[in-house]
């Protein structure tokens, strides 16, 4: 089974078709979907309260907004399947595009895969955030003697097992580095596959900064100095 976990932040205009596109998508195992709303105030709760859902989705709430990160461990802490992927709900990602994480994990060639972005001219939102992109990527590179191409991707399939073994700690955007570094530092090898992606603008809601970067950066750093880091999973309820 694959358990995707679903982080969701002020998406009311988006998250209903990206819950429909993904339960609409032929996996190649069967699938249980975890939403978690993390303190949204745009009606984002209302909606996800309201509607009746059918088997195999999950519904989870945070009280108040505690981060990406701290919704991520909430939907890995109650997955269920032998594989677990981050899809987050700005549709900025196709769900379709799970299906090509799937055989490197199925077929045991490796415990994670990420899904690499293609960024030109009408995906990148902005050369700046290419840039943050390939320079944050570069610095993993660097601190960790490997070589990936996309450590920022929402698209990561991980072995459910592995995955919890990571002692992750971080609550906001930082959680997707500290992903990479964890993997890494449990000597994990990273599949990638090419996948396809849409960048939303900021009118639209994109919500990463240049201060993100920075967090990102020093996440990296932290990582590798250390050692690890507690995994601790903040209350949820249904």
């Amino acid at each position: 089974m694959l358990s995707i976990l679903m982080p969701v932040y002020n998406e009311l205009g988006t998250v209903e078709q990206a819950i429909s596109e993904l339960l609409a998508t032929d996996m190649p195992t069967s699938v249980e979907l975890i939403v978690v709303d993390d303190g949204s105030t745009d009606g984002t709760g209302e909606l996800l309260r309201s509607h009746a859902w059918p088997n195999g989705v999950t519904v989870l709430h945070h009280a108040k907004n505690a981060g990406k990160g701290a919704a991520v461990l909430t939907g890995l802490h109650n997955a269920r399947g032998e594989f677990a992927a981050i899809f987050d709900a700005d549709l900025e990602y196709d769900p379709a595009d799970l299906r090509l994480l799937l055989p490197p994990l199925m077929d045991g060639r490796s415990n994670a895969v990420f899904g690499v972005r293609a960024f030109d001219g009408y995906t990148s939102h902005s050369f700046l955030y290419v840039l943050g992109n390939k320079g944050v990527t570069l610095a993993a590179n660097v601190l960790f003697n490997v070589y990936l191409r996309d450590i920022m991707t929402c698209h990561k399939a991980i072995r459910t097992e592995v995955f919890r073994s990571l002692r992750l700690s971080a609550r906001g955007f930082d959680i997707e580095p500290e992903i990479t570094a964890r993997l890494l530092q449990h000597g994990e090898r990273i599949y990638d596959v090419p996948i396809s992606y849409r960048a939303r603008t900021t009118e639209e809601g994109k919500k990463l900064t240049t201060k993100d970067g920075l967090r990102v950066l020093r996440m990296l750093v932290r990582c590798r100095l250390s050692g690890g880091a507690r995994l601790l999973a903040p209350p949820a309820r249904s």
